[in-house]
């Protein structure tokens, strides 16, 4: 078995070079935890009565984590699906026992860097690489972190914060087809790699890449450089329209419970949207080198499509989105949500509704 990564090394240095969160003390730290497990029930009863949707299997039930768990739940995902990837991806070439040993301790150093910031970004996720059909996780440290730069009422943030996530495992346990489709995607990139024996190598590349980008901020490579064929671009095009269609519509449904029952919700939102857009040159090298600033614009593309097609044919048939895989918009309709409309409802369905 090729060993791509040395993921014990990489939970390793993710530990050691994880910031520590904020000051709190072991009171305020259980009563955080509590907080956000009951508020995590509240949201999932304010989607489900916005959305129509309902979870259609068991899931398992929040876990408050802090950084450097977030990192191992996150290292053990990638494990589960990365190493038959690889596998698949070298057949029976086998790099020597020496080449392969250094290889897998420098990339697992470096993935652990990388994932050893983003511990300190992440709010929330839906994560479904590790188990089916997915764990929601929720950062304790950096919620906390983030609602006292912005100084925001605790309790509103929190739900707000939890509307966003569990929107997300409501995508994932309403639409039971949605993982695998997802990981279907994700092995379909592969085997559009395959003869290519180089995307090991440029897959190594792309992880320096970020974690040369935490020292060196004047850095101008792209992850993007691993994508190099037709077939891994029409794949990488489906992935980006899937996940522009699911941050937009958690930000749809956060926009419109908000007001509902978060009282400082516009407060939020535009401390929120300036904290997304400030960063020192460092951060914002970062974000573009890990496709923050792409996902900062789904947010807006995606909320603009869902938006688009409720005003048109309302909430239930938005819902239609969810039907297949052929029902998920296409990249180029995204910003044309009467193509889609006319596509999935026919053109008759592409009709102003009150719904």
């Amino acid at each position: 078995m090729a060993q791509f990564v040395d993921w014990d090394l990489a939970a390793a240095t993710a530990g050691a070079l994880g910031k520590s969160g904020p000051r709190v003390s072991y009171a305020e730290a259980t009563d955080v935890v509590v907080d956000l497990r009951r508020l995590t029930e509240e949201a999932a009863g304010h989607v489900a009565d916005y959305t129509g949707l309902r979870s259609q299997v068991t899931h398992p039930p929040v876990r408050v984590v802090d950084r450097r768990d977030w990192a191992a739940a996150n290292i053990a995902g990638l494990r589960e699906v990365i190493t038959p990837l690889v596998d698949r991806l070298t057949g029976d070439k086998r790099p020597g026992p020496l080449t392969e040993a250094i290889g897998s301790r420098l990339t697992g150093m470096q993935a652990g860097t990388v994932l050893a910031y983003l511990s300190g970004r992440v709010l929330g996720q839906y994560e479904v690489f590790s188990a089916d059909p997915g764990q929601l996780l929720l950062v304790a440290p950096n919620i906390v972190e983030v609602e006292r730069k912005l100084e925001a009422n605790p309790r509103d943030f929190r739900l707000w914060v939890c509307l966003h996530e569990v929107t997300h495992r409501t995508q994932f346990t309403s639409v039971p087809w949605m993982r695998a489709y997802f990981l279907g995607e994700v092995n379909a990139f592969v085997d559009a790699a395959q003869g290519n024996e180089h995307l090991l190598e440029r897959l190594r590349r792309g992880v320096a890449t970020l974690s040369d980008a935490i020292k060196d901020p004047e850095s101008r490579t792209s992850v993007l450089d691993i994508v190099q064929t037709p077939a891994q671009r029409a794949v990488l095009d489906r992935l980006t329209a899937l996940m522009t269609l699911l941050e937009g519509h958690a930000e749809f449904v956060m926009d419109g419970v908000g007001p509902q029952v978060i009282p400082s919700v516009e407060r939020i939102r535009a401390g929120f949207n300036r904290r997304r857009e400030a960063g020192n040159p460092l951060e914002k090298a970062i974000r573009r080198l890990l496709g923050v600033d792409v996902k900062m614009r789904q947010y807006a593309e995606g909320r603009k499509f869902v938006h688009g097609v409720v005003d048109r044919v309302g909430m239930d048939g938005f819902n239609k989105i969810f039907g297949s895989p052929l029902t998920l918009p296409r990249l180029d309709e995204l910003g044309d949500p009467d193509a889609w409309v006319a596509r999935v409802h026919g053109p008759a369905g592409a009709t102003p509704t009150a719904g």
